[in-house]
C-alpha cells in the first residue's frame, strides 16, 4: 500500500490517540447562525499506519513524544525545515527490521569490488534515465549519453557520471532558461530541485532502514559529515524523475521564483510518481523499497544486480 505524505505549513499541535494522528489547529473565527462571531478549534485525525513521510514546515508546530514514537515505529520519515522553509533535518527509526544486526553485518562486510560493481550499475542507470528525460522532454541528441552509460566501468573510474551531468544540465532547461547552472545556491528552478531531492532522499533513507541497512555507510559516497551516504548513492537513478517533474512545472508557465504552497504540494507528489522496474509499474515509494530490498540481497550474494527503475 502506498503511504501518505503529509505536509504541515501552519501552526498546529500534533498528538496521538488510539493509533491516530490528531491534528489540532489554532482556534479559527466562525460566524454562528445568530450572526455572532465565535471561535472554534479545528481537529482532524489520520491513521498512523497510513503515513510514510511527514514534512514539518513551521516553527509553531508542537509534537508529543508519544506521537513521534508511534510514527517511528511505523517507519515514518519526519522531515524538518529551516527558517527559509527548506528541508534541513531527517528523523528515522533506529530499528524496524527483525534481523537488524545480521543485516548491518552483511552491509559492513561488503567487499570493495562489490561496492564498485554496485556503483557501476547505479551510474549506468542514472545516465540512462537522464538520457530518457532529455529524449522525452527536449530535442537534445542523446546518443552520446547512451554511449557513456554503456561505457561505465567498475567504480566509474572515468567519471562518466560527471561528464554526463555537464551535458544533461546544459540541455534539460535549454528551451526555458538561458545558461542554466545547477547548484544548491544557484537561481531558480534550483530551489524546486533542492526541495524535490530532499523529499526523494527521505523516501530512500526510509526504505533503506526498513530493509535493515544503515543509510550512513555508502557504496560510493563517503563524506565524513554525511549521515546518509547510502541514501545519496541509491537515489541517483531516481533523480531524473524529480528533474522531469520540475521541468513540467517550469513549462506550465506558473512562477517558480519562490517556493509557494502550491509548488510544495506539487513536489510532495514525488513519492507517488509512477516508476517501472523489471517491466512492472508502481508508485516511486514502493519502487524504492524494491530497490533497497535488492541491494541487501546483493550484499548477501543472493542477487548480482540492483533493481533500479528504467524510464
Amino acid at each position: 500500500m502506498i503511504k501518505r505524505t503529509l505536509y504541515f505549513g501552519n501552526p498546529a499541535y500534533l498528538s496521538l490517540s488510539n493509533r491516530q494522528l490528531i491534528i489540532r489547529r489554532p482556534e479559527i473565527d466562525k460566524e454562528g447562525e445568530s450572526g455572532q462571531t465565535g471561535q472554534e478549534e479545528c481537529v482532524v485525525s489520520r491513521p498512523i499506519e497510513d503515513i510514510g513521510v511527514m514534512v514539518i514546515d513551521h516553527p509553531q508546530i508542537t509534537f508529543t513524544n508519544a506521537l513521534i514514537a508511534a510514527l517511528l515505529d511505523n517507519n515514518c520519515a519526519i522531515i524538518t525545515c529551516n527558517a527559509r522553509r527548506m528541508p534541513t533535518g531527517l528523523l528515522l527509526p533506529l530499528a524496524v527490521n527483525t534481523t537488524q544486526s545480521e543485516r548491518f553485518q552483511c552491509q559492513i562486510e561488503a567487499s570493495q569490488p562489490l561496492k564498485k560493481q554496485l556503483w557501476q550499475q547505479t551510474v549506468k542507470q542514472k545516465i540512462s534515465n537522464q538520457a530518457a528525460v532529455l529524449k522525452q522532454m527536449t530535442d537534445t541528441e542523446t546518443r552520446c549519453m547512451l554511449k557513456w552509460s554503456q561505457d561505465v566501468r567498475s567504480g566509474d573510474t572515468d567519471n562518466l557520471e560527471g561528464r554526463a551531468a555537464v551535458y544533461y544540465w546544459k540541455n534539460i532547461f535549454v528551451r526555458e532558461i538561458d545558461n542554466f547552472v545547477r547548484g544548491r545556491e544557484e537561481a531558480p528552478p534550483n530551489n524546486l530541485l533542492n526541495y524535490g531531492y530532499a523529499i526523494l532522499r527521505a523516501v530512500v533513507a526510509r526504505a533503506l532502514v526498513s530493509s535493515g541497512m544503515l543509510p550512513t555507510l555508502g557504496i560510493h559516497h563517503h563524506n565524513r559529515y554525511n549521515a546518509y551516504c547510502l541514501a545519496d548513492d541509491i537515489m541517483e537513478p531516481y533523480r531524473p524523475y524529480v528533474d522531469a517533474h520540475v521541468l513540467s512545472w517550469v513549462r506550465s508557465g506558473v512562477s517558480y521564483e519562490e517556493l509557494t504552497t502550491d509548488i510544495k504540494a506539487y513536489l510532495l507528489q514525488i513519492p507517488t510518481l509512477d516508476v517501472c522496474i523489471d517491466g512492472k509499474r508502481s508508485p516511486l515509494m514502493v519502487g524504492v523499497t524494491q530497490t533497497t530490498a535488492s541491494l541487501y540481497k546483493c550484499f548477501t550474494g543472493e542477487m548480482r544486480k540492483i533493481s533500479y527503475p528504467q524510464m
